[in-house]
């Protein structure tokens, strides 16, 4: 049996590092008419998508999306809960990037080398 996830693991924020692991609440929008990264909504980032939401093919275009913006391959992004909703919870294994959304308070000198980008 694999090992529970922390559920509200980010607390006040709508991300938050769990090692060198990023934590993130989605709020998606599928059928949007731009794929694009929203701003924070609360304790969610608000993420569109132009998939339509049948049967997890929104959230599934999402995490392809996302990828080249967390510089990972979709397979590092893992959905905890919300595959087939639009309140998900992401984590994202050993991002190299992060859009500028994130801004200083992504900070963690210890998990990245001196070249980690912020787009």
């Amino acid at each position: 049996m694999p090992p529970k996830r922390a559920r509200y693991l980010t607390g006040d924020s709508f991300f938050a590092w769990d090692g060198d692991v990023l934590v993130v609440n989605i709020l998606g929008k599928p059928s949007a008419s731009k794929d694009a990264i929203g701003k924070p909504f609360g304790k969610q980032l608000k993420v569109s998508v132009t998939a339509a939401p049948e049967a997890g093919r929104a959230t599934d275009h999402m995490l392809r999306f996302l990828a080249p913006h967390f510089g990972v391959s979709a397979s590092d992004i893992e959905v905890v809960f919300g595959r087939m909703n639009v309140n998900k919870q992401l984590r994202i294994t050993a991002p190299t990037k992060l859009p500028a959304i994130f801004g200083s308070q992504a900070d963690q000198p210890s998990l990245f080398s001196s070249d980690r980008t912020v787009l």
